[in-house]
C-alpha cells in the first residue's frame, strides 16, 4: 500500500499491533511483548511511537525490534525455543509546563471567525522530528509569511498554531479545546500539516459532502500544481480533532506518503530528508487553501 502513495492507510493498519498488542498479549499469559516496528522502514531502523495499555490487562513490558530483528527472531521461533533477555530503558518523567504558540492575522471584515492552520511542534527524540513535524511547523508559519508578503487581506481571521505534547498525549490540543469550547461556532475552519513535506497531491477534507464540491473551484486552481485532488476522509489531524468532533470542517494537505513511513518516529527523521521544493509547495498549497477558505462568501455546511 505504501509503496502505491497509501502510506497513511498502511500506517493505520498496522499500527494497532504497537498500540494494543501488548495488553492483548497479556491476556494470553505473556510476559513481555515485542512488536515487529510498524514503520516502513529498513537499515535496521526501530520505530517508535504510543503504546496504550488496557485497564484489563496486566502492564508488561513493551517494545518495538527492527524488521531485521523480526525476521530473525521469526525464523529462529521455526528452529525451536527461543530465550531472550530484554533491557528495556524507557521512563515515564513528571509533566513540565509547556505552551501552544499561536498568532493570527485579524481578518478584515470578520475578524471573530476563524481559520486554524496547525502543526506540533514536539517529537519523538531517536530522530530531530523535521519530518514528524517541524514540516508542518514551517509549513503553517509560512502560510502567515506569504500572506503577509502578498498583501493580501484575508476577510477571516487566518490564526497559525504549533501545538505542543501532540505525540504524548495531546495536551496542547486539548488545553485550547478547553479554552475554546464555547467558541467552536466562530471556528470557520481547521487545517494541519502532519504528513512530511513529499509532493503535495491536493487536500483531505473532513466535512460534509457538500463541502467538497464547494471547494471544487479551489482544486481547480491547485491543478496546475499537480494538487487537484479532494478527497472526503474520516479524520485530518490529531491536534485538530476536538474541532472536528465539533463539526468544525477539517483540511489537510494529502502528500506523497511514499516514504514518510521509512522515516517516521525513528532516528532518521532528520533535516536532510526535506526537499526545499517540495516544502514550499506544501506551503502554497495550505496557503491558496486557508486564504480560499478566510474569504469564502458564505459559511460552510455542518
Amino acid at each position: 500500500m505504501a509503496a502505491e502513495g497509501r502510506g497513511g492507510e498502511a500506517y493505520g493498519e498496522a499500527v494497532i499491533y504497537r498500540a494494543d498488542g501488548p495488553s492483548a498479549a497479556a491476556r494470553q499469559g505473556a510476559v513481555a511483548c515485542l512488536i515487529r516496528s510498524v514503520g516502513g522502514a529498513d537499515y535496521r531502523l526501530p520505530h517508535t511511537g504510543q503504546t496504550d495499555y488496557a485497564n484489563d490487562a496486566p502492564k508488561i513490558p513493551a517494545g518495538a525490534v527492527t524488521a531485521e530483528d523480526a525476521d530473525l527472531i521469526a525464523d529462529l521461533v521455526r528452529q525451536g525455543p527461543v530465550r531472550m533477555k530484554l533491557v528495556l530503558t524507557p521512563q515515564t518523567l513528571p509533566d513540565v509546563e509547556s505552551a501552544n504558540v499561536i498568532g493570527d492575522i485579524k481578518g478584515s471584515e470578520h475578524p471573530e471567525q476563524v481559520i486554524v492552520v496547525s502543526g506540533h511542534l514536539d517529537s519523538w527524540d531517536l530522530g530531530t522530528g523535521a519530518i514528524d513535524d517541524g514540516a508542518g511547523v514551517v509549513v503553517s508559519m509560512e502560510v502567515a509569511n506569504l500572506i503577509q508578503k502578498l498583501h493580501l487581506k484575508p476577510k477571516r481571521t487566518i490564526r497559525v498554531i504549533a501545538w505542543m505534547n501532540e505525540e504524548n498525549g495531546l495536551a496542547g490540543s486539548k488545553q485550547y479545546a478547553k479554552d475554546q469550547e464555547k467558541e467552536w461556532m466562530n471556528h470557520f475552519a481547521a487545517m494541519e500539516t502532519d504528513g512530511g513535506a513529499d509532493h503535495p497531491l491536493g487536500i483531505n477534507i473532513k466535512a460534509k459532502p457538500e463541502v467538497k464540491k464547494t471547494f471544487a473551484p479551489v482544486a481547480a486552481i491547485l491543478q496546475g500544481s499537480g494538487a487537484g485532488m479532494l478527497n472526503l476522509v474520516e479524520h485530518c489531524g490529531a491536534d485538530i480533532g476536538p474541532m472536528e468532533k465539533a463539526g468544525v470542517p477539517a483540511f489537510s494537505a494529502i502528500q506523497d506518503s511514499r516514504f514518510y513511513f521509512n522515516y517516521h518516529h525513528t532516528a532518521a527523521d532528520t533535516l536532510d530528508k526535506i526537499v526545499p521544493k517540495e516544502l514550499a509547495e506544501n506551503s502554497a498549497v495550505v496557503a491558496v487553501a486557508a486564504y480560499a477558505l478566510a474569504n469564502m462568501e458564505q459559511p460552510l455546511p455542518r
